[in-house]
């Protein structure tokens, strides 16, 4: 039998660990890694952009990140309102369609009015699907979906017996994207730290020891390829 074309996710989502790992290996500040870790972002789209990846959802900033000491905390949002303005050309140039998830009102006014200026600005774009994961938790978003269900059965636009996960998925953050195929996560940790935990039931996982400002291309393009060799099952034989 010929052997079948390896397969490309349709969705790949990343947690970026290792930013402030990897400033403190240099001796820099930890802004510095997070710096740092905004050219491989711009890897990974180009890299999705040419293997044909239709949905990349980073773990740009966790719900628990607020807990930070609030000169890193500011100087994350000043690098996110800043990698917005900087990238929104490049996006609409690699035809790359940018969306957040997430307690987006928790944001500061100015990553925040960015943000939707960049979404605006992108919103016809065809190509790759950029998510950006904002002030977002796992936990939270099964919660904020638990309150949506009860609010639709409260004012009589859902019937009870009607939910299932099919339902429950359309109540979510995520309800206009499919499920994340491969997840990646990058500095060696072997936990999925509150990131789309409905979502990656089913997710191939590939971890790897390099530290995020250092995952490029070619990284993007082994864990792609290691995808391709595995065989999904979703539970059946």
């Amino acid at each position: 039998m010929p052997r079948q074309k390896p397969q490309t996710p349709r969705h790949v989502a990343i947690i970026m660990d290792g930013n402030g790992r990897w400033a403190k290996q240099r001796g820099l500040p930890r802004r510095e890694g997070h710096r740092a870790g905004a050219e491989s972002v711009r890897e990974a789209i180009e890299a999705c952009t040419e293997l044909g990846v239709e949905f990349l959802t980073l773990y740009a900033f966790s719900s628990e990140n607020w807990k930070r000491p609030k000169n890193e905390v500011r100087a994350l949002m000043v690098l996110l309102e800043r990698f917005l303005k900087e990238k929104s050309g490049e996006l609409q140039e690699k035809n790359v369609r940018l969306q957040a998830i997430g307690r987006l009102h928790d944001l500061p006014e100015g990553p925040l009015g960015q943000l939707h200026e960049t979404i605006e600005a992108t919103s016809q774009n065809t190509g790759l699907t950029l998510v950006l994961a904002l002030s977002y938790g796992g936990r939270e978003e099964i919660i904020d979906g638990v309150k949506s269900i009860l609010r639709h059965v409260g004012e009589g636009h859902l019937d009870p017996a009607m939910i299932d996960t099919e339902m429950f998925g359309k109540h979510l953050y995520t309800r206009y994207y499919p499920d994340p195929d491969l997840l990646i996560r990058t500095s060696g940790e072997m936990r999925v730290s509150n990131f789309l935990l409905w979502q990656i039931s089913y997710a191939e996982m590939y971890i790897t020891h390099k530290l995020w400002p250092d995952f490029r291309k070619e990284d993007f393009r082994e864990a792609v390829a290691d995808f391709g060799g595995r065989s999904r099952r979703f539970g059946a034989l």
